[in-house]
């Protein structure tokens, strides 16, 4: 059991509950889709995030937390960019002109100090990009829902076929 290990134990009575860990499909597609409005979170925040919103709607834990891990160094900016870009589109300012500084270099950086740089760049993109890490957060969220339903469906649904043309040969 997960709850043997010793860091884990003193969790037990909160995370020792059947929905936490049900692979049913509703559960699963909304693990799933909280771990993609989850993984658009500053970097430490997405687990955290992710775990408290599973633990909150009784959505699969373990699903709620890799689904997470679709951010990471390579895709963390272009996300932020089209974040930025879908925050654009939202508040109509398509056509004007913003300049864009540069992120701030890893090199040469300690974790918190390019943290910082890093965040301030983001305030630095101001409300576009306020505006756009939630919204394209909720449309990942609302179409990986729907897409695990629909892939969840068209597996049973082939499986049902499968069954019924084995009962005719058989």
């Amino acid at each position: 059991m997960v709850f043997a290990n010793r860091y884990l134990r003193p969790f037990a009575p909160w995370l020792d509950k059947p929905a936490y860990w049900t692979w049913g499909r509703r559960k699963v597609a909304l693990a799933f889709a909280i771990g993609l409005f989850s993984g658009l979170m500053p970097g430490p925040t997405q687990m955290l995030a992710s775990a408290l919103l599973a633990l909150l709607l009784r959505a699969n834990l373990p699903v709620a937390l890799a689904t997470t891990l679709y951010t990471n160094p390579f895709t963390y900016l272009p996300l932020y960019w089209l974040a930025y870009q879908y925050g654009r589109f939202l508040l109509g300012i398509n056509g004007t002109a913003i300049t864009i500084s540069a992120p701030p270099e890893l090199q040469g950086l300690d974790f918190g100090a390019w943290l910082s740089g890093f965040l301030s760049w983001c305030q630095s993109l101001g409300l576009p990009l306020l505006v756009g890490v939630p919204a394209l957060g909720l449309s990942f969220a609302i179409t990986g829902y729907v897409m695990v339903r629909l892939l969840w469906r068209a597996y049973l649904v082939r499986q049902l076929k499968q069954r019924k043309r084995k009962r005719k040969c058989d």
